[in-house]
């Protein structure tokens, strides 16, 4: 076995080891409902103790197990999809740096040590976004990363603002926090700083661009780790985030994110874009309904979310990887004769992020959907709580009609086929768990059940807009099979929806653009202006002077003695 596959075997079975110990502590500390602070000291510099500290409840060892069971099936599955890459040791290190940087900022309490894992993700994640070295690769990892930098200054703010506390352990200080102005100016430069990371409007563009990354990375990217950060920041701050009065428009701002990645989803083509979409709007449900104080839940739909978006892209993988890195669903078609396993996979996991009863999905949205139907929502939020589920089914039937069920296109050729082992395994534990981790988690983290009464209509609108969202995506992907004249009506809400509401050019081109145009003015008002109104005038004006005094006076300037003694006479007439 050569080095490369060594570097994966092992890092697969020291990250699942891990993951395993840590399930072990969380369910102890679950049940037991107990939370450590450990102090590390790590330094002594005069009289000054610098101390870290890790807090250790339920939350962060479970988040942790997740993250880590996670990280341990994409290496795996990587030793397979990566094996003809030149540098795979430096990927799984690469990969690996994340996942430290993401556990630091899981088990940290402390706003310094949380900016460093915080700012840990943003660095290590551009490295891996522009890991294809081309320059889609280089333009998104650079959206990527200025994103995500306008979230870091907003944190670097908070952390001034905490001075005013005396500490950044902000986990102390929440029952001090009154509704004063230094707490509503934390609670907004935090949600600033969430809203960069889990690319809520109008910071959404970087994430579809993302995509650009290999495929185990947009696994890892998307199921646990950088845009969960954003959401789990706020799990955290969710007390201080309620009496700040910042939730009114934390819940706006997930429901916007919800409707127009759905809308997005319906007209995209690139296979992996959808999946990025999809998650878009899982985050903005997330956000959603941690602004009505339910963290337990936005916490419990985190997991859930991570188990089958992780499967997702890993099938998005296998089959990109089949039809010869081919993104686009219209070359696909009729896949489950060519890669049963694969389809199969794939299914489940589109099931659970629909919410088929009784996949990983389905405990925590339905969940949900019932707990804001009666949380005295206005009729705006409740729209799009129930529209952004249809649009969520109508788009994963729509993929599921272009990819499995579809008729066999250009691309479907028999050379696609389930022979990859790691690959098969790494998803097959992803299936186990996104079928029975929903159950299980609901268990854990709800002993006692909600009790939700609703009338039967509410009861049954959750259904009633699954079946109608499912039977629109079906119908819709025809639209596109069947092109005719009245599709022309269509075209510029088509432009409008599959652009993000023209979000990638507002962020890119509309930031660019008119500073450059600016730029220009001022270039040609500083290079001629200051030239005119300075010393090119000056020298014009003298230019134009003698030349006029020599046009006028030539006879004085040739006569050089006339020139010199001429003053000397003057001089004595006048005196």
């Amino acid at each position: 076995m050569s080095w490369r596959s060594k570097i994966c075997f092992i890092s697969f079975f020291f990250l699942g080891l891990f993951s395993f110990c840590f399930l072990l502590l969380g369910l102890y500390f679950c049940i037991n409902d107990l939370c450590y602070f450990v102090d590390w000291h790590i330094c002594t510099l005069m009289t000054v103790d610098i101390i870290m500290t890790f807090l250790f409840d339920y939350m962060s060892l479970l988040f942790m197990s997740f993250v880590l069971f996670i990280s341990s099936m994409v290496i795996f599955y990587t030793h397979d999809y990566m094996m003809g890459d030149t540098y795979l040791v430096r990927f799984v290190f690469l990969v690996i740096l994340f996942v430290m940087s993401m556990m630091l900022l899981i088990i940290s309490p402390n706003m310094i040590s949380i900016l460093l894992g915080w700012d840990g993700l943003g660095l290590v994640s551009y490295l891996l976004v522009i890991y294809y070295q081309n320059s889609k690769s280089y333009s998104a990892g650079m959206l990527t990363v200025l994103s995500n930098r306008l979230g870091d200054v907003a944190f670097l703010l908070s952390i001034a603002w905490m001075l005013n506390y005396g500490s950044w352990n902000y986990i102390f200080y929440f029952d001090l926090m009154s509704v004063n102005f230094e707490s509503k100016v934390i609670s907004f430069l935090m949600i600033f700083a969430a809203m960069t990371k889990s690319a809520q409007i109008p910071f959404s563009s970087w994430l579809p661009a993302a995509m650009a990354a290999p495929t185990p990375v947009s696994a890892l990217v998307h199921s646990s780790t950088l845009v969960t950060a954003g959401v789990y920041l706020m799990i955290r701050f969710n007390s201080l985030i309620m009496i700040s009065g910042f939730s009114f428009y934390l819940l706006f701002i997930g429901g916007m994110t919800m409707f127009m990645s759905g809308l997005g989803a319906n007209f995209e083509f690139d296979l992996k874009k959808i999946i990025a979409l999809s998650t878009l709007s899982q985050l903005g449900l997330m956000m959603s309904i941690l602004s009505m104080g339910f963290y337990n839940l936005a916490f419990f739909h985190l997991l859930t979310h991570a188990l089958f978006k992780a499967l997702l892209f890993m099938c998005a993988g296998v089959i990109i990887h089949n039809m010869g890195d081919c993104q686009d669903i219209r070359y696909m078609g009729s896949l489950l004769d060519y890669m049963p396993l694969t389809s199969v996979c794939f299914c489940v996991s589109n099931l659970s992020l629909c919410g088929m009863p009784f996949l990983a999905g389905f405990y925590s949205k339905d969940l949900i959907l019932e707990i804001s139907s009666f949380s005295m929502l206005n009729f705006i939020s409740f729209l799009f709580y129930f529209v952004s589920t249809g649009l969520t089914v109508c788009y994963t039937s729509r993929l599921l009609s272009f990819t499995v069920f579809g008729s066999v296109c250009m691309g479907s050729s028999t050379c696609a086929n389930d022979d990859s082992w790691c690959m098969l395994r790494s998803m097959f534990f992803m299936v186990l768990v996104s079928v029975c981790g929903g159950s299980l988690l609901s268990w854990l983290i709800f002993p006692i059940p909600y009790m939700v009464c609703l009338p039967p209509f509410l009861k049954f609108l959750t259904i009633l807009v699954s079946v109608l969202g499912g039977l629109l995506g079906y119908f819709f992907s025809f639209y596109f099979y069947n092109h005719n004249l009245l599709s022309y009506f269509f075209i510029l809400p088509s432009f409008f929806s599959g652009s993000m509401w023209f979000m990638p050019y507002i962020s890119t081109r509309g930031l660019i653009f008119p500073p450059l145009s600016i730029d220009t003015v001022t270039n040609s008002f500083k290079y001629r202006m200051y030239e005119l109104l300075g010393s090119q005038s000056f020298w014009s004006t003298l230019y134009y002077f003698f030349m006029f005094n020599a046009c006028e006076c030539e006879w004085m300037v040739n006569d050089w003695f006339f020139f010199i003694f001429f003053p000397f006479p003057m001089i004595i007439i006048i005196f």
